[in-house]
């Protein structure tokens, strides 16, 4: 939600550096460099053949053990031929934005982004139209294909049953027997999930979606009384032990009991703040072919189900649901939503990332 996401730490399939001069990519006389459907340029047959030609697709921020994107690129490379490079998988979602202004051409094709990132950086993005655009929910699009929502879940907290207590509320965590044990998985003024892991904690203490500040000053307590670790919680610090209780989507808590099998997730019973992820496309790819196919594979039926088998909401649920194509039991499997779910909205957002930059580093230090 970076709006966006850290712990991006792992191997990725073809993974090379950006900067390496191999990752130039094709120039903009490429005519997929404005197309805005597969349909206005032949179709798919024509889309993959033009991709396989490029044969490199471009991505940042994208670990494997995030929302099953290990998965997710080591398919997409298989079924197309594609090589699949990577540049800071540790990184947010400005990051992916800065990456696009500075690098060039040498820079990303597609962006995985938090929910406030998309609407906020509109030129930077060409639009697209998927194959299955119609089966994505219209207020979860920008109408031109310039983004639109691939995945989501629910902001939990995940803990070390053998470090700490079970949890049963937010302000558990101010107690003395979770002395130096609390971390974000995320810089408060560039990771979506740690936005929404600060909203997360102002709602639970008269907090709204439009006033943060509580959450804020929860956080300042937090450290005042011994309980806050500075670092950021990374899959390495978790399964390590120096970050045993940390703020983070469910879908991404839950994979943890692979390297800690007392790894507990615990989500609130009120409100539970939820958010989306956007793809968009760069405006520069250096490989717009490639970069397209990309968006049609993880709007496909077999990539949704790949998203919802690492325990994220697909943003196709319902369609795919209706059509029979999901897989049900990964479905039955999601973490339990208790609480009422809530989403922040694009004014919301920009308010509540103003306020952390403006007042963060003071409340923290």
């Amino acid at each position: 939600m970076n709006w966006h996401r850290i712990n991006r730490l792992g191997l990725v399939v073809g993974i090379v550096s950006l900067l390496a001069s191999a990752c130039g990519g094709t120039t903009a006389a490429s005519p997929w460099a404005t197309a805005t459907t597969a349909a206005s340029q032949g179709g798919m047959d024509a889309l993959v053949k033009a991709a396989q030609a490029e044969g490199t697709l471009n991505v940042i921020a994208l670990p494997p053990d995030w929302a099953n994107y290990g998965a997710i690129i080591s398919a997409f490379s298989s079924k197309y031929g594609i090589a699949v490079n990577s540049i800071n998988p540790n990184g947010g979602s400005q990051d992916e934005l800065n990456a696009i202004k500075t690098l060039g051409k040498r820079g990303p094709d597609v962006l995985d982004v938090g929910s406030s990132y998309g609407p906020a950086n509109l030129p930077l993005f060409a639009p697209y139209e998927v194959t299955t655009w119609n089966d994505i929910p219209t207020a979860q699009k920008e109408a031109t294909g310039l983004w639109y929502m691939d995945y989501g879940g629910y902001m939990a907290i995940g803990y070390d049953s053998a470090k700490v207590p079970a949890i049963t509320s937010i302000n558990d965590l101010l107690g003395p027997k979770f002395r130096g044990a609390v971390a974000l998985a995320g810089v408060a003024t560039a990771s979506n999930q740690a936005v929404n892991s600060i909203v997360m904690v102002s709602l639970a203490n008269g907090g709204s979606l439009d006033n943060i500040k509580p959450g804020v000053d929860w956080f300042h307590t937090l450290k005042q009384n011994g309980n806050w670790v500075p670092s950021k919680a990374t899959t390495a610090t978790i399964k390590a032990g120096s970050t045993p209780v940390v703020f983070e989507w469910d879908y991404l808590s839950q994979n943890h009991v692979h390297d800690v099998t007392t790894w507990k997730v615990w989500l609130p019973t009120g409100q539970v703040i939820g958010s989306y992820y956007e793809q968009a496309i760069s405006k520069t790819a250096p490989h717009p072919a490639a970069a397209r196919l990309w968006e049609e594979y993880l709007y496909s039926a077999e990539a949704q189900n790949l998203f919802l088998k690492g325990g994220a909401h697909p943003i196709e649920q319902a369609a795919m649901t209706t059509a029979g194509t999901i897989n049900k039991a990964d479905l039955a499997a999601l973490p339990p939503v208790n609480g009422t779910p809530v989403f922040l909205s694009d004014a919301q957002g920009a308010a509540a990332s103003a306020y952390l930059a403006a007042n963060w580093a003071a409340a923290i230090g």
